[in-house]
């Protein structure tokens, strides 16, 4: 990731962070409801039968993940938050005591079973989209890189009415971005759109 573009994503979350705290608009949803929803999508990477499995949060903003997930897979999961903004980790270790791992920056040869990122590729800012796609596509392969099993995530549709979307978002095309995981990553890819949001989610198992 270039600086530019982190610091850009820093300073954008931690500005969110410092004036909605700990709460779905703190890491620029809308609300509890939405972003539940866009959990149980990305957790379809997970095998039902899964036990004692480590997953981590790529960009995982105050932790709101591991809420969701903790009712579900509390005896059955290690989990472990990443993400780039100094507030967000605050907020992450402030609200969950300290019980889990949060990083600003992952240790050497950190791997885990799966990756889940959510939002991390929505906001671009004043970013080219030819720019975009290319931290996309970087960001990809490190994800790649870390998870054993499997990785997923989702990015605004260009498939949205066109009224509602906006210049600083990055909407990217479905098919495209299935192909270039299905041609990088694995063959066991799906492309989830059929939910009642903006968006899609891209499944990879290994």
């Amino acid at each position: 990731m270039s600086e530019i573009i982190k610091n850009q994503v820093s300073d954008y979350y931690s500005k969110k962070i410092s004036e909605f705290g700990a709460t779905p608009q703190g890491v620029d949803w809308n609300g509890e409801l939405s972003q539940n929803l866009r959990f149980t999508q990305l957790m379809k990477v997970c095998e039902e039968n899964d036990n004692n499995f480590t997953i981590l949060d790529y960009g995982c903003g105050y932790g709101g993940m591991l809420d969701y997930l903790l009712p579900i897979y509390e005896n059955r999961m290690d989990y472990k938050g990443l993400d780039i903004s100094s507030e967000m980790i605050k907020a992450a270790r402030l609200k969950h005591n300290a019980n889990h791992e949060f990083y600003e920056t992952l240790p050497v040869d950190f791997k885990v079973d799966y990756v889940v990122a959510s939002g991390i590729f929505n906001v671009r800012q004043d970013i080219s989209d030819e720019e975009w796609l290319k931290y996309i596509h970087q960001t990809l392969d490190e994800i790649n890189n870390i998870s054993l099993k499997g990785f997923s995530f989702n990015i605004l549709t260009s498939y949205s009415d066109a009224e509602y979307m906006r210049n600083y978002l990055y909407y990217a095309n479905p098919e495209t971005i299935f192909s270039y995981c299905k041609k990088k990553y694995s063959l066991r890819v799906a492309l989830l759109h059929d939910y009642p949001l903006y968006e899609f989610t891209i499944i990879v198992k290994k």
